[in-house]
């Protein structure tokens, strides 16, 4: 694609504002010519060409691919992820980096199996093991902060997302 310098400066400016006229003055044009002339620029095949070369490699480029997703729930997985918590203290309130909870990274590690139809199944049965696990801490965390004391756990074998 053979653009001349500000005839590129105009289509970028126009990729970042959306604004034919304002792009035309900020690549060069005088106020006159964009005034009257912005709507042709886009009509440039040439011109036209490079803006949608240019808006599909930024549409790419925002949409998680799937082996980014995979290694994100990875990260999470293994609680390598951090996310920001506010706590409050008897003097003031701070934000606090913590690793996801058990609950999140079983989660993250079922959704990365169902991603592998062939998985193991001693894999599955340790993600039952661990989510029990995670049930009972969740209720023994419950009692010692003085919530209703009922415990109940959930154990389905036959859970189907897994």
């Amino acid at each position: 694609m053979k653009l001349t310098p500000k005839q590129k400066k105009f289509a970028d400016e126009y990729i970042k504002t959306g604004n034919a006229t304002q792009s035309a003055i900020e690549a060069g044009y005088s106020k006159k010519y964009a005034n009257t002339n912005a709507p042709k620029l886009l009509q440039n095949t040439t011109l036209k060409q490079y803006i949608e070369k240019c808006m599909a490699e930024i549409a790419s480029n925002r949409v998680m691919s799937y082996t980014e997703a995979v290694e994100l729930l990875t990260s999470i997985a293994r609680g390598e992820e951090k996310e920001t918590v506010v706590v409050a203290t008897p003097v003031s309130v701070e934000k606090v980096e913590k690793e996801a909870d058990l609950k999140t990274r079983i989660s993250a590690l079922k959704e990365i199996l169902k991603r592998y139809p062939n998985n193991d199944k001693l894999i599955e049965q340790q993600i039952r093991k661990l989510s029990a696990e995670a049930d009972i801490a969740q209720k023994k965390a419950e009692l010692l902060s003085g919530s209703n004391g009922d415990i109940t756990i959930n154990i389905n074998p036959f859970e189907e997302d897994i």
